[in-house]
C-alpha cells in the first residue's frame, strides 16, 4: 500500500489503501520507513508524503487487533517511534499533504514531516475515546505546545475533530487549501525546494529539531504515550473500545480499570 515515485530530485510517497482510509498496520509501517530510506539514498532534494482516496490516514489498522493480547507498545514503541524519528529527520525538506482523516499515527506523520499543507476538509483531534484509548504519536506535545491544556483536554474529552481551516488558524500546520487544490500546491511548493539551498534547509531542520526536542519534548512525551497506551491495554474499557469498532457498534464503557 505504500508507493515510491522519484521525479525531478522530489520523491512523492503515497499511502494507497483507500478502502480503509490508508489506515496502517505494521507491515505497511515498515514499508513507509523503507520508502523513506530509498528516497534518501537516491539523493532527493525534497519529498511529499500524501494519501489516497478520502482520507490521508485514518491512523492505526485494529482490524483483527485482539487487544487481549495486542503488543501496543511494540507497535507504537518499536515501529511508530522510530519511523517519526526516521522522518523528522530526513536530509530534506519534507511536505505532508493533509485532507480527510488525520488521525493518530496518521496525526504522527504530519507532526514528523517538515511543511504540512491542509485541505479545509481535513479532520484533526483525538478520536481515541470511542476506542477507550487515549492520544498517542506526539499529539499530547502538539496540543498542548499549539493549544493549551484547557482546548487540548476538550479535544480528548469531547472527540471533536477540528477542521483544516481550524487547525490551520490555531498554528498546528502550515497553509489550508481547496480540497482540489491542496495536493498541486504541496507539489509546487516541494518541487521549489528542490530547487533551493538544500543544505542550509537541512542545518534549519536540525536547529528547529533541537529546539522541538529539548524545549518541548516531543520524543519524551511520545515515549511516555506508549507507555500510558499499554498500561491503557490491560483494562476493560480499553478491550470494549476495540471490539465496539470491530463489531460496528456503539461502545459501553464502565470507567473501571
Amino acid at each position: 500500500m505504500i508507493e515510491l515515485e522519484i521525479r525531478d530530485g522530489v520523491a512523492e510517497v503515497v499511502l494507497n489503501a483507500p478502502a480503509k482510509l490508508n489506515a496502517l498496520g505494521e507491515a505497511a509501517l515498515r514499508d513507509l520507513s523503507d520508502a523513506y530510506e530509498q528516497a534518501e539514498f537516491a539523493g532527493v532534494r525534497a519529498l511529499v508524503l500524501r494519501g489516497e482516496g478520502r482520507a490521508f490516514c485514518a491512523g492505526r489498522d485494529i482490524a483483527g487487533v485482539d487487544p487481549r493480547d495486542d503488543d501496543v507498545q511494540g507497535y507504537l514503541g518499536g515501529i511508530v517511534e522510530p519511523l517519526l524519528k526516521r522522518m523528522s529527520r530526513f536530509p530534506a525538506p519534507t511536505f505532508a499533504v493533509a485532507h480527510g482523516a488525520c488521525l493518530g499515527v496518521g496525526l504522527g506523520l504530519l507532526i514528523a514531516s517538515d511543511i504540512v499543507y491542509v485541505a479545509d476538509t481535513a479532520k484533526i483531534g483525538s478520536p481515541f475515546k470511542n476506542l477507550g484509548a487515549t492520544l498517542d504519536s506526539g499529539g499530547h506535545a502538539l496540543f498542548y505546545e499549539r493549544l493549551g491544556a484547557h482546548r487540548t483536554m476538550d479535544l480528548i474529552v469531547t472527540g471533536r475533530l477540528m477542521s483544516g481551516a481550524e487547525a490551520v488558524a490555531a498554528g498546528l500546520f502550515s497553509h489550508v487549501f481547496p480540497a482540489d487544490e491542496v495536493t498541486d500546491a504541496t507539489r509546487r511548493a516541494a518541487h521549489e525546494a528542490a530547487s533551493g539551498p538544500t543544505q542550509a534547509f537541512i542545518a534549519s531542520k536540525r536547529l528547529i529539531a533541537d529546539l522541538r526536542d529539548h524545549r518541548h519534548g516531543l520524543w519524551s512525551s511520545m515515549s511516555d504515550e506508549n507507555r500510558a497506551q499499554a498500561a491503557l491495554c490491560d483494562t476493560d474499557d480499553y478491550r470494549e473500545g476495540f471490539a465496539a469498532f470491530q463489531e460496528k457498534r456503539p461502545p459501553h464503557f464502565t470507567g473501571r480499570g
